[in-house]
């Protein structure tokens, strides 16, 4: 059996990677094409390397490590659970273990790309750049003195990964770790700030509005139903939400039940009806054509692409 490293920068194997109980497939962390076999790569993103041989481009699938990709060009739309996401020069990535991602099909990905192996960083680093913190956003824009930084901590890195030569295995890895962690505290940094930013940006009527939605929209798909119950008239709340994400109330309570449906078709094996149920459609007729409206495909048709 032969292996060939794909875009995400795992090796998949002549299968195409190991499928899991859902369908969608996961690759793992190629360390034996790591240099000097640690558990990190770091190499140049372009069609001329060899970072993106091989890639299901047009499939979702997850990895089991994590990516960081600093982008020189753009942009390129890169889908991260389901949601898009669209990354120019200067912006980063970051998936994480076992998010479901896809690459765009256009070529236009360049940079550096940066993947890491779970456990090679010791449990403190782990939990002081939140390695796992899955609620932060996957897409960060630095200013101008954090890309700096952010770049030359990554230059640094990439010089002591490709060098190989200047010290014994054991200290090279160590060396190698704490560069890693010097970059991931930095981009943890931005991460956090980044999150933080969007938090006190969000006005507090939208706040409310949101999280009334997240733990509503399973049965309660009305605007006027989340207006009457938070204590607001409806023309407030379509002015806090479009302030906030730039859509209607509406737009936004569909956008969640699409989110959710998508997660269950590519996810589970639930009869389609048994999904529409889920997200408040007990006709499934009736969730076909919705799904369809705000997707362009039906449930089956979108199920298949992925499987």
């Amino acid at each position: 059996m032969t292996d060939r490293t794909t875009r995400s920068g795992c090796v998949e194997d002549d299968s195409g990677g190991h499928p899991d109980r859902e369908g969608i497939k996961t690759f793992a962390f190629p360390v034996g094409s790591s240099r000097a076999g640690v558990g990190m790569q770091i190499s140049p993103m372009a069609p001329e390397y060899p970072w993106h041989t091989g890639a299901p481009l047009d499939r979702v699938h997850r990895i089991d490590f994590h990516v960081v990709m600093l982008f020189t060009g753009g942009p390129v739309t890169h889908m991260i659970d389901f949601a898009e996401y669209q990354a120019s020069a200067g912006d980063l990535l970051w998936v994480r273990p076992g998010q479901v991602h896809r690459f765009s099909r256009r070529s236009g990905y360049r940079g550096t790309v940066l993947t890491m192996q779970p456990g090679f960083l010791p449990r403190a680093t782990v939990e002081a750049t939140g390695l796992y913190r899955y609620d932060l956003p996957p897409l960060l824009r630095p200013g101008p003195a954090q890309l700096a930084g952010l770049t030359g901590s990554l230059e640094q890195l990439e010089r002591e990964y490709t060098d190989t030569e200047t010290l014994p295995l054991s200290l090279h890895a160590a060396v190698l770790r704490h560069s890693l962690s010097a970059f991931l505290l930095r981009l943890a940094h931005l991460a956090a700030s980044s999150a933080e930013a969007g938090r006190r940006q969000a006005d507090t009527t939208f706040t409310r509005f949101r999280d009334a939605v997240e733990r509503g929209f399973p049965t309660n798909h009305s605007v006027s139903a989340y207006a009457d119950a938070l204590g607001y008239s409806r023309r407030t709340l379509v002015r806090a939400v479009r302030a906030a994400t730039g859509e209607t109330p509406k737009g936004f309570i569909d956008k969640r039940v699409i989110l959710e449906a998508k997660r269950l078709l590519a996810h589970t094996d639930l009869p389609i009806g048994r999904v529409g149920v889920a997200v408040g459609f007990p006709d499934p007729a009736n969730f076909s054509k919705f799904f369809h409206l705000h997707t362009g495909v039906t449930p089956v048709a979108f199920r298949a692409e992925l499987r």
